[in-house]
């Protein structure tokens, strides 16, 4: 006789997606969205250059740019505030959206930093909302940094490297912001970075993303201020140069300290 405690079950009359049928469905994570300060600008924002900094040397020289105004953030439910400081700073985990100061309110300049990280399957809702919807721009600049996993070749930590990547829009313009080697074939860019571009593609908007190498260093953060004071001469890049002095004179050229937060370790 057989023994039922011992036996191997008989098999279910049920497929395995059938069986998921029990099981309650994850919890949804609310959307994203924009939180405009008071007074809240008018809308839809139409900036004639938008410049999206995500790499940690364009976050420290955007965090360290005198005379801008703090608009708005882009608020992540998923991601706490708690350690957020009440003025901005590089270890906040935040993305916020800034206008840097111009004479000309036809030629407005919208700065975000992008402190935050983003996850791939939140990528095109962050892209929405930052590019079409509430911020419709003329023409936008993203800069990130190569991933050494994602680029054929070898990088060296000591030599610093710039490509970038364009729209359509962009190729066929007769000038052009940023004069660089063309990111080469078989390298793979991914991300937020990627989504954004491919948010100004749909959108037929000039868009530009530049990836730069390394993703640590004074030299890298040298190249992206010299690239911000071609791309906007009226910046003012000379007090990120000087605390960069000084925290190199401090810290020495290794992974810098203020660039050492939770959000790049």
């Amino acid at each position: 006789m057989e023994d039922v405690l011992t036996e191997n079950p008989p098999p279910s009359r049920f497929f395995q997606e059938d069986l998921n049928n029990f099981v309650p469905p994850p919890e949804s994570i609310p959307s994203p969205f924009i939180l405009f300060s008071n007074p809240k600008p008018e809308l839809p924002l139409r900036p004639s250059l938008l410049i999206i900094a995500i790499s940690s040397p364009s976050l420290y020289v955007s965090h360290n740019l005198p005379s801008k105004t703090l608009l708005g953030s882009l608020i992540m439910p998923e991601v706490p505030f708690s350690g957020n400081t009440i003025e901005p700073s590089l270890e906040d985990k935040s993305c916020n959206i800034y206008s840097l100061s111009s004479t000309d309110d036809k030629n407005s300049i919208l700065l975000v930093s992008v402190q935050l990280p983003v996850s791939p399957e939140r990528s095109n809702l962050v892209s929405r909302l930052l590019i079409g919807q509430d911020i419709i721009p003329e023409r936008v600049i993203i800069l990130d940094s190569i991933q050494s996993r994602n680029f054929r070749g070898r990088l060296s930590p000591d030599e610093t490297l710039a490509a970038k990547l364009e729209t359509s829009a962009e190729k066929k313009a007769t000038s052009h912001l940023v004069n660089l080697d063309y990111f080469p074939s078989g390298s793979v860019i991914d991300g937020l970075s990627a989504s954004l571009l491919s948010r100004c593609q749909l959108k037929n908007i000039r868009g530009t993303l530049v990836i730069s190498w390394p993703e640590f260093g004074p030299s890298v953060i040298k190249f992206i201020g010299a690239l911000l004071k071609k791309i906007v001469p009226s910046l003012d890049v000379a007090s990120v140069n000087k605390d960069l002095e000084k925290n190199s004179s401090r810290t020495g050229l290794k992974k810098d300290t203020w660039l050492d937060s939770d959000l790049y370790t």
